[in-house]
């Protein structure tokens, strides 16, 4: 199925990246988020297949912690596409702060933004997104392995994560009704930027040898189900929460 209406966020570098590219190379018509990279999300907007003088696709922008800038750029989206018939739920924020290490300052304010982009900007894009939504639309949570297998030194991120997953299946049955099907995506560590630090260090060898296949994933394999999952074809996957980790963690 080509021809829709996809609005990705964080979709300037990793993950959101390579989501933008696995749809545009389908057909589809892609709204590139981001919050303040407007010069990766540009690249991104002249790379993407299709992308010429008719200005197939678009870039939006805004911080998902203000409820009010989720609202303009989810709107702005639907204006530039004609509306919305996939929303991926990509972008997220990870802030190391360990309970022990922390000052109450710095412990308040790494939940504050976190579950202000991760969990709540989330749900207001898909609000927002539902008012230019036909029956037959897709939405796509990108989650984490961190919301079952923990994240210790930033509780926050698994917090919100296993937020994103309960979001999505409550949200799958209240919209079956109207012809939505929602899913969401739960990978182990990916190939980006975002955990680079974590992969270049000197844990990176651990952090490969967590999954038997002694690698971690690309952004396009995580961009591969997430088009499965956004598909015609997946609608009975409503309400899955598909772990994406090489066996590093089974449950």
């Amino acid at each position: 199925m080509s021809g829709r209406r996809v609005l990705v966020t964080g979709a300037s570098r990793g993950i959101g990246r390579a989501v933008a590219a696995a749809f545009a190379a389908q057909g589809d018509r892609i709204a590139i988020h981001h919050r303040d990279s407007a010069a990766e999300a540009a690249t991104v907007l002249a790379e993407l297949p299709g992308q010429g003088p008719g200005q197939r696709h678009a870039v939006v922008q805004a911080d998902l912690a203000d409820p009010e800038a989720v609202r303009l750029m989810v709107d702005a989206a639907a204006g530039e596409l004609g509306g919305i018939d996939v929303v991926v739920n990509n972008a997220g924020v990870f802030f190391h702060h360990p309970i022990t290490e922390s000052s109450y300052e710095e412990w308040q304010a790494a939940w504050r933004r976190t579950l202000d982009v991760n969990l709540t900007g989330a749900a207001n894009v898909i609000w927002c997104a539902l008012k230019h939504m036909p029956a037959g639309g897709r939405i796509v949570n990108v989650s984490s392995r961190g919301a079952f297998r923990g994240e210790p030194d930033s509780p926050a991120y698994g917090a919100s994560k296993a937020g994103l997953n309960a979001l999505g299946q409550s949200l799958a049955v209240a919209l079956a009704p109207h012809g939505i099907a929602v899913a969401t995506v739960a990978p182990g560590f990916v190939e980006t930027d975002m955990a680079s630090e974590h992969l270049n260090g000197s844990e990176g060898d651990a952090i490969r040898a967590q999954s038997p296949f002694g690698r971690v994933a690309s952004p396009e394999e995580i961009a591969a189900a997430v088009v499965y999952l956004a598909s015609p074809a997946a609608e009975w996957a409503s309400g899955a929460v598909l772990d994406l980790n090489g066996a590093s963690y089974l449950r």
